[in-house]
């Protein structure tokens, strides 16, 4: 049976919802750490790190845990708000019209702080950038992410791109790259176009993790495409994550500018580069090419390698879930993290496809009027 794009798409966001809550709580350690922490290894929601987490640093005042989903949610449903306004494919001036106003000015429920406040006292420093350049700085919005730290704050929440060109991955990959624009430069500018590739790719009829992987190489460029090269040529080799883990963080390595002590990042972290790449979109890539495309093997694998897995997770989660339905996402976890973070996480996505079908009858129209006018202008004379 074929998937409808609403079972896609519901797959993919609720997915992603679902990884990223997983992932939070153990966000920023090594799987052995986790391992001595949770007496083994994570297999669903657990709580957080720290019991004291109100007020232990770094972690307060963000209750991380529980079935929360972190910012990587809160921003993928923002950048679905503005497809929802907007009703169109997006570029880089849709985040100064739309997404920044949204996160400056209107309240809505922040799981992590269990409050109602504005997701801008949310979101991190990378992301509140953007307001920074685009609201108080006034910059061009196609050059704002320029000068901001290099990381995956911009791909971590390009999923709904995907989803309006599904099936249509050079589209994805290209209106991704105008978005992420407004946000991001360089490898983290690069890695947003690339997972919003490969969820549309993973939205074709027939898709494996082997063919989204091979779509991503197709379109990803520079330090980008190397390190999703390594990692997956790696990952071929495992069957299982455990085994995966150690040997997924070796093949990312050269291409991760972060280094070896994720609290501690090198001194030419986060900078501009050709040679680099974000570590999250090869590891969400692999962990799904260990998992043959499994929800549940990708995002736990995602979950247990530590380091930024809430992000890692978000990505997988995102992949796997377009590629096989929301049936995919196990139905007690989704309930857990929409009961406990309060959020309704198949709205967004309903209200994506809705958009995403208005957009491909727009992309029709637009082609013909262009056949029309090329054929008038190219016939033989």
């Amino acid at each position: 049976m074929t998937l409808t794009l609403e079972d896609r798409a519901a797959g993919c966001l609720v997915g992603a919802a679902v990884g990223d809550a997983l992932g939070g709580p153990v966000e920023g350690w090594s799987p052995d750490q986790i391992v001595e922490r949770h007496g083994g290894r994570v297999h669903g929601v657990v709580g957080p790190w720290h019991e004291d987490w109100r007020t232990a640093r770094p972690i307060a005042p963000y209750h991380k845990g529980d079935g929360h989903v972190t910012d990587d949610t809160l921003m993928t449903h923002a950048l679905v708000r503005v497809y929802e306004a907007v009703r169109d494919h997006l570029d880089a001036y849709a985040v100064a019209e739309h997404l920044v106003p949204d996160l400056m000015t209107n309240p809505r429920w922040i799981p992590e702080l269990e409050a109602e406040a504005l997701p801008l006292q949310r979101i991190f420093l990378a992301e509140k950038w953007i307001v920074s350049r685009l609201h108080y700085g006034h910059v061009d919005p196609r050059e704002a992410g320029s000068g901001n730290i290099v990381n995956c704050g911009a791909a971590m929440y390009m999923a709904p791109v995907g989803i309006v060109n599904a099936g249509n991955p050079a589209g994805a990959y290209a209106e991704a790259l105008d978005i992420a624009g407004a946000h991001q430069s360089s490898y983290g500018r690069e890695a947003a176009g690339v997972f919003a590739a490969a969820v549309a790719a993973a939205c074709v009829p027939g898709a494996t993790a082997s063919s989204v992987v091979d779509t991503a190489l197709a379109l990803a460029k520079d330090g980008t495409r190397d390190a999703i090269a390594a990692v997956c040529e790696t990952a071929a080799r495992h069957r299982d994550f455990e085994s995966a883990l150690a040997p997924l963080r070796a093949a990312v390595a050269p291409y991760d500018s972060v280094g070896p002590d994720y609290r501690a990042p090198s001194l030419g972290a986060r900078r501009p580069s050709r040679l680099h790449a974000i570590e999250e979109l090869p590891i969400a890539l692999g962990m799904l090419v260990v998992a043959d495309g499994a929800y549940e093997g990708s995002v736990l694998g995602a979950v247990n390698y530590g380091r930024d897995c809430d992000s890692i997770a978000t990505m997988a989660g995102a992949v796997a879930g377009a590629l096989a339905g929301v049936g995919a996402v196990p139905p007690a976890w989704a309930k857990e993290v929409a009961e406990a973070s309060r959020l309704d996480l198949h709205a967004p996505a309903a209200a994506l496809a809705a958009v995403a079908r208005e957009v491909f009858a727009r992309d029709r129209d637009r082609r013909r009027a262009h056949e029309s006018a090329f054929a008038a202008i190219a016939a033989p004379r």
